[in-house]
């Protein structure tokens, strides 16, 4: 009898350890998940940041040769600040909105520089033009790394056994980066 006893009492030890250590994994692995979304958010902040930097420039060249275009360059200015409100922020939908209406009014403004040649052949408006084309891509790609790590979490979140740690983790499925509709394209940069 106390055989027995003793087997029931190693299996039963045995258990509690699997169950214990199978617990601490999901917790990890789902806080770990969580971590790699914030951080991919935090990437698309300093690429939000960066873009919303170069519009004073921008908007400055600009102003020198189109000094009466002022809604639009208004336009960009409050956009622009919208975009670094939002950077600070914690919502998805919100970042991806200033972004949108950034990228919207940046487009007037290059559609206003079309009327400006010798705006066009300034060398400080095309090294802009550069940087912002360049900030675009940075951006675009920040994007997909975050929603290729909110990908990861939700199914972490969603499937098991994972989903039963999520509560015990304080970790959510989180929302995707997606533009507003209509606002699917970045602004257009000319050359």
């Amino acid at each position: 009898m106390t055989t027995v006893l003793i087997i029931v009492l190693v299996v039963v030890i045995a258990l509690f350890i699997i169950a214990a250590l199978i617990g601490i994994v999901g917790f990890n692995k789902l806080r770990k998940a969580d971590i790699a979304c914030e951080e991919a958010m935090g990437g698309i902040d300093v690429q939000l940041t960066r873009r919303a930097d170069l519009i004073p420039n921008l908007v400055n060249t600009v102003k020198g040769y189109a000094a009466h275009e002022a809604g639009v360059l208004e336009a960009v200015t409050a956009a622009r600040a919208n975009v670094q409100h939002a950077a600070q922020g914690s919502s998805v939908a919100e970042k991806a909105a200033s972004d949108a209406q950034l990228g919207g009014a940046l487009g007037r403004l290059f559609a206003v520089a079309e009327n400006y040649p010798q705006l066009q052949a300034a060398p400080n408006f095309r090294a802009l033009q550069t940087e912002l084309a360049d900030t675009e891509n940075k951006l675009s790609f920040a994007r997909q790394y975050y929603n290729d790590a909110v990908s990861r979490l939700n199914q972490a979140v969603k499937t098991l056994p994972w989903m039963f740690f999520a509560p015990m983790s304080g970790v959510k499925a989180r929302e995707f980066y997606q533009a507003p509709a209509g606002h699917t394209q970045a602004p257009t940069v000319q050359f």
